[in-house]
C-alpha cells in the first residue's frame, strides 16, 4: 500500500501520549475518504471562511488557533472584521473558543495586544478566547486552524489547516498588490507587502482529527504562562485564565473524498514538565518529511518563509546525494521580513548556510527563486508547501528550519491522494507509486501563476507578454499543460522564465517585460565580522533547537 511507505505508521511519531493516532478500531494514524481543497491567497481562505462562519447556527461549534489575530482584519470588506464575524457567531449561539499566542511585547515585533484585544472582544459577546503561553522560553504557537462543526448539519463540517494567520497582511489575491491593512515588512516590500500563502480546507473526518488537536491543547490542565509577571497581568487584568469545559466531541464527519491525510505536529520538549499529550514533544513534521525525502527521485517543490538550518536541509541534501536524477525547487521571499542592522544577519546566514548544504549536494540540480508582482515589487513569500514527485503533498504552519521542527507548536497535513493521476509522467519516481491527482494539481496550480499561465490580472497594462513561448522553449511541441507534468520540463520552465525576467531587469526593463513572477536567487554575502555573531544570535534567538539533549546528541528528530 503506498501510503504506509510515504506516511508515518503507528510508534514513527514519536509520541506515544496523544490521542491522535488511537482514534481509529483499525489503529490507523491517518484518516481516509476527505477532501482536502488547496486555498491559495488570504483573499481566497477569507472569503469562504466569512461564509462558511456567517451559516452557522446557534449550538454549533467553532474552535479556533493561531499565532497572531488582529480583530479588525477584514476578511471581505467593511462589516466583515474578524472580530465582528466571530462576535456575531457567539451571538448567535454559536460556541465559540480560541487559543491565541499570549505573544511577546509589540515592541519587539510581536503581536501581545492585539491578541489580548481580539479575546476581550470575543469575551463580551459571549465566546472564549484564551491567551496561551505554554510554550518553550523565546517560542510561539504558530499553529493556524479552524474548525467548525455543525449540531444537525454534519456534512457541512470542515476544518482549515495550513499558514494562513486571521491578521493584518494575509488578505492578498492572486495580483499581489498587497493587503490594504498593512503592516511593516523591510523596506523592499513597500506599505502594502504583497503577500503568497496557502491554506487547506478540509471535509471529512479529518475533521474529527484537527478537533482533536485543538481538544488536546485546550484541555491542558497547565496554567496559561509560568512567568510571575505574566501571572500578575492577568489578575490585574482579570483576564479569562480558566478553560470551560468543551461539550463532548462528536463523531467525525463521514467520508466524502479520495484523500488520505494524516496531521503532522511539532511541540517542543518543554522544560521542568511537558504537556501531557507530548511530555517529551513531538516532532511528526521532521519525520514525516525525512521518511517522506527518503522515497523522492524526481522533483521535490518547495514553497516556505524561511528556508534554514543545515540541521534541517540535511535531509534533502541526502536525498540529492543519493539520487542523482532528483532535482529541487525552491520559493522563498527574496527579502527578509526584517531589515535592521542586527535583526537582518542574524535572518540571513540561516539560508546562507542552507542553500550552500543543497547546492553542495545537488549543484545545478537545485534551483532557488524569489518572487514580484507585475510591477516589479517583491512578494513575501508565506506559504509552507511541499509537493514530492507528486505523490506525498504536505500544507501547513510549518516552515523548513530548525525552530519549526523541534521548538514551537506546528501543524501541518500530510496529502496522499487515492486517485492516479492520468497525465504523463504517470510514474514519475520510478518506484510505482504513480502520481496523484492533488499533489500534481497543487504543484501545478502554484506553477502556473508563478509562470503566469493563468492570468489573474486580466489588464491589458501590466506590460506582460504571453507566457507560452517561456514553456514552449523546454516543452517542444507539448502544451505548457503537459510540460509542466514533467519534472524536468517543469524544473527547466521555471528556469527559463527567471533568466528573461533577470535579464529583462539588467536591461533597463526595455521592451515588454517577459512573463511570469519568478526571479533568481542568490543570498547576499555576509562580511567575515558579521557571521560569527548573526550565527549564534541566530542559534539563540531565530532559530533555536526545542529537541530533548538526548536526540541532539544523536542527531535525530
Amino acid at each position: 500500500m503506498t501510503r504506509v511507505q510515504w506516511l508515518l505508521v503507528r510508534g514513527e511519531r514519536g509520541n506515544p501520549a496523544t490521542r491522535l493516532d488511537d482514534r481509529r478500531p483499525d489503529g490507523a494514524t491517518w484518516s481516509w475518504g476527505n477532501e482536502a481543497r488547496p486555498l491559495v491567497h488570504g483573499a481566497t481562505y477569507f472569503a469562504e471562511l466569512l461564509a462558511a462562519v456567517d451559516a452557522m447556527r446557534a449550538g454549533d461549534l467553532l474552535l479556533f488557533t493561531d499565532w497572531r489575530g488582529d480583530p479588525d482584519e477584514r476578511l471581505d470588506g467593511p462589516g466583515t472584521e474578524i472580530g465582528t464575524v466571530l462576535c456575531r457567531a457567539a451571538e448567535r449561539g454559536v460556541m465559540v473558543k480560541g487559543l491565541l499566542w499570549r505573544s511577546h511585547l509589540d515592541s519587539l515585533h510581536f503581536s501581545q495586544e492585539e491578541n489580548l484585544r481580539f479575546g476581550e472582544e470575543l469575551a463580551r459577546a459571549g465566546g472564549e478566547c484564551l491567551l496561551d503561553m505554554r510554550v518553550r522560553p523565546g517560542g510561539s504557537h504558530h499553529q493556524k486552524m479552524v474548525v467548525l462543526r455543525h449540531r444537525d448539519r454534519p456534512e457541512r463540517d470542515v476544518a482549515y489547516v495550513g499558514g494562513i494567520d486571521l491578521c493584518h497582511n494575509r488578505n492578498d489575491d492572486a495580483r499581489h498588490r498587497g493587503d490594504r491593512q498593512s503592516l511593516p515588512l523591510a523596506a523592499a516590500y513597500g506599505p502594502h507587502p504583497p503577500w503568497h500563502d496557502v491554506q487547506l480546507a478540509l471535509r471529512g473526518p479529518v475533521v474529527g482529527d484537527v478537533e482533536a488537536v485543538f481538544r488536546e491543547r485546550w484541555e491542558d490542565p497547565a496554567p496559561l504562562s509560568r512567568s510571575p509577571l505574566t501571572r500578575l497581568r492577568e489578575r490585574m487584568h482579570r483576564e479569562d485564565v480558566s478553560a470551560d469545559r468543551l461539550p463532548p466531541q462528536t463523531p467525525d464527519p463521514a467520508p466524502c473524498g479520495t484523500h488520505t491525510v494524516q496531521l503532522l505536529r511539532t511541540y517542543p520538549n518543554r522544560l521542568l514538565l511537558g504537556y501531557p499529550f507530548a511530555p517529551d514533544g513531538e516532532r511528526s513534521i521532521a519525520r514525516g518529511y525525512l521518511k517522506s525525502l527518503r522515497r523522492a527521485r524526481a522533483l521535490i517543490y518547495l514553497e516556505d518563509q524561511y528556508l534554514w538550518s543545515p540541521r534541517v536541509v540535511a535531509g534533502f541534501a541526502e536525498a540529492l546525494r543519493r539520487q542523482p536524477g532528483l532535482r529541487m525547487i525552491g520559493v522563498v521571499p527574496t527579502f527578509p521580513d526584517q531589515d535592521g542592522r542586527l535583526t537582518l544577519p542574524m535572518n540571513l546566514i540561516g539560508r546562507i548556510n542552507a542553500l550552500a548544504e543543497l547546492r553542495r549536494a545537488g549543484g545545478d540540480r537545485v534551483a532557488v527563486y524569489g518572487l514580484e508582482n507585475h510591477v516589479g515589487t517583491p512578494v513575501y513569500v508565506h506559504a509552507k508547501v511541499c509537493v514530492i514527485d507528486d505523490v506525498w503533498a504536505s500544507v501547513g504552519s510549518d516552515n523548513i528550519n530548525l525552530r519549526s521542527w523541534t521548538h514551537d507548536s506546528e501543524l501541518g497535513c500530510a496529502v496522499h491522494d487515492e486517485s492516479p493521476d492520468p497525465r504523463a509522467p504517470l510514474d514519475p519516481g520510478g518506484l510505482g507509486d504513480g502520481a496523484r491527482v492533488f499533489a500534481r494539481e497543487l504543484r501545478l496550480e502554484l506553477m502556473r501563476e508563478h509562470l503566469d499561465l493563468a492570468d489573474p490580472d486580466g489588464d491589458a497594462d501590466t506590460g506582460t507578454a504571453t507566457a507560452t513561448g517561456t514553456v514552449a522553449d523546454a516543452a517542444g511541441a507539448r502544451s505548457a499543460e503537459q510540460a509542466l507534468c514533467d519534472p524536468v520540463e517543469a524544473f527547466e520552465a521555471f528556469r527559463a522564465a527567471a533568466a528573461a525576467l533577470d535579464a529583462w531587469h539588467e536591461n533597463g526593463c526595455r521592451g515588454p517585460r517577459p512573463p511570469g513572477r519568478l526571479r533568481g536567487y542568490d543570498p547576499p554575502d555576509l562580511p567575515a565580522r558579521q557571521r560569527l555573531p548573526a550565527r549564534l544570535l541566530a542559534r539563540v534567538l531565530v532559530d533555536p533547537d526545542g529537541r530533548p539533549m538526548g536526540l541532539r546528541m544523536r542527531r535525530r528528530f
